[in-house]
């Protein structure tokens, strides 16, 4: 519960993924508005990009009236700048602007220089998303910078909060054009840091020997590096997820973090206990009749045991290769129930299976598996998937007599799928346990999902949730529903193992010690509400006013 509060007046809150679900730092924001609302009303407002049109409108965004309305009709802002006002469609309610930001596509280059001279942001060799985050948080800057200019003397006591790199350039706008409005910047994963680990470079047992600068340089990565460390020097206060990230930012950017401000949940997202069983019970409906119509198998409710690994399609970083590993340890182990195992992550998808989809509309009870039964939809790189490519190598070919069934489900789970059609939240009422042994997680918000379903999870030393699990709370499923698995730079297999291990230990388990370990789960849950965890942001608040009067006084 929130210890003390501090008097803002205003509070912007910038990302790319504000109504606009491509990650987790959606999660992070989505469910941490209701908390902020409830403490700071309709002064809390959040700015993203507008990326939608007619035809493919957000789902997370009405356009309603908001008290930013009277400032929308006399806003100043560069040519070709438009922006709509409404509410996002989550707890709380917060007020949004969504800003349309194509027209700074062609000031990049003068921004490019300004910053330089400015800030000394290196953007000579940026290529690919650099100069759309930057032109977006161009516009959100000239925005926020707006509505301050409108308000005038009446707020005064300002935030302007960024996520992530891809608001850098923001954050260093309002810093230069709008000086009385104290600025956060907050890394959910350093861009430098999840480079290292994506090409397959050990990044903790030699975290102190390497040099941002110089990895930006070998990497290909100075531009975005650039940026985010210097948002994170300039920034009125600096945070990060965990203490994982701190001690990878320190070293990296150059810069410990003033507070680290970890994720909370929002428990509105979770149905209450009452309607729980049937979620539970639709949900494994959806999961179960699936896997019939794909592999032609009988599965049955009772003796199936669905475990389930989710999130950003990052084939190491996120663990997926031994996620695969395990369940072949799994193949090996188990002889009492059927595994059914999902890997449900985005990758790059064509269209949903037709001939999957034909069999689950006609309820037919299949006799025979469809051709590649280990699979839910089409890919546009069938031959060069990472984790397709793996099924096959381990030979998951999904046989009657299998005890192990694998299913690739490579899409979003945003109820309009073509074969599930149900939401990710929806789908993880149904399951029996998931696994995410990743090796770069500075939070890990899927194994939080997963607790306050009351799901068991198994995650690693190396997740920034799993940091929290061994410090604040206590490993092992029957004392948290999560068990914490180490995981270093060379105990890969020794880790596989011990998740095989974790899994097995649930599918031997009993109805009672099952409902023990849920019931674990959701007071883990508990305590990582962001009623709990928003005092760390109100800290993060206190130091950013703290810092921009100093630096006013100057």
């Amino acid at each position: 519960m929130v210890k003390k509060n501090v008097d803002v007046d205003l509070l912007f809150e910038t990302s790319w993924e504000v109504c606009n679900k491509i990650g987790g730092i959606y999660t992070v924001l989505s469910t941490k508005a209701n908390t902020l609302h409830k403490l700071y009303k309709d002064n809390v407002v959040f700015v993203g990009p507008d990326v939608w049109s007619e035809n493919n409108p957000s789902p997370y965004f009405e356009e309603v009236k908001t008290p930013l309305d009277s400032w929308k009709k006399t806003a100043l802002l560069p040519e070709g700048v438009s922006v709509r006002t409404g509410r996002w469609n989550v707890p709380g309610r917060p007020v949004v602007v969504l800003v349309k930001f194509d027209s700074m596509y062609s000031l990049n280059d003068a921004l490019f220089g300004e910053m330089w001279k400015i800030y000394g942001v290196d953007s000579l060799h940026a290529y690919g998303d650099y100069g759309e985050a930057c032109a977006f948080s161009h516009a959100a800057a000239a925005v926020i910078c707006s509505i301050v200019k409108y308000y005038g003397d009446k707020k005064k006591n300002i935030i302007a909060h960024f996520d992530e790199w891809t608001t850098g350039m923001g954050l260093l706008l309002v810093k230069d054009r709008c000086p009385q409005v104290a600025t956060m910047f907050t890394t959910h994963a350093t861009s430098i840091g999840r480079s290292i680990c994506g090409n397959q470079k050990p990044l903790y047992d030699y975290l102190k020997g390497y040099n941002g600068d110089q990895m930006s340089r070998e990497l290909n990565m100075e531009a975005k590096h650039s940026l985010e460390k210097t948002a994170a020097r300039q920034a009125d206060c600096f945070t990060t997820v965990s203490k994982i990230t701190a001690i990878e930012c320190e070293q990296l950017l150059e810069r410990r973090p003033d507070i680290v401000t970890p994720n909370g949940f929002e428990s509105g997202f979770v149905p209450a206990k009452t309607k729980m069983n049937a979620a539970r019970k639709d949900a494994r409906t959806s999961l179960l009749d699936t896997a019939r119509a794909l592999t032609g198998i009988g599965f049955e409710d009772e003796n199936t045991f669905v475990v389930v690994t989710s999130g950003r399609c990052e084939y190491r970083n996120k663990g997926l290769d031994m996620f695969l590993d395990s369940m072949n340890k799994v193949r090996e182990l188990n002889q009492s129930k059927r595994v059914l195992a999902y890997v449900m992550v985005p990758a790059w998808v064509k269209d949903p299976r037709a001939d999957l989809a034909q069999r689950l509309s006609s309820n037919e009870k299949p006799g025979t598996a469809l051709p590649e039964p280990v699979i839910t939809h089409t890919l546009n790189n069938h031959d060069s998937d990472a984790v397709l490519g793996s099924i096959h190598r381990l030979r998951f070919e999904n046989h009657p007599d299998d005890n192990v069934t694998v299913i690739y489900v490579p899409c979003y789970l945003n109820a309009n799928d073509g074969i599930f059609n149900k939401t990710y939240y929806q789908i993880l009422a149904g399951v029996d346990a998931t696994v995410f042994p990743s090796y770069y997680e500075p939070w890990g918000y899927t194994p939080l999902e997963s607790v306050a379903f009351g799901v068991p999870t198994v995650t690693t030393s190396l997740s920034g949730f799993g940091q929290w699990i061994l410090s604040d709370v206590t490993n092992g499923f029957k004392n948290s529903g999560v068990e914490v698995v180490s995981r270093t730079d060379h105990s890969y297999w020794e880790s596989v193992d011990n998740i095989a291990n974790a899994i097995m230990s649930l599918i031997n388990d009993n109805k009672k010690g099952l409902t023990t370990i849920s019931a674990a789960a959701r007071d883990t849950a508990a305590k990582a509400a962001w009623t709990y965890f928003i005092d760390y942001y109100i800290e993060a608040f206190d130091k950013a006013f703290e810092s921009r009067n100093k630096r006013m006084k100057k």
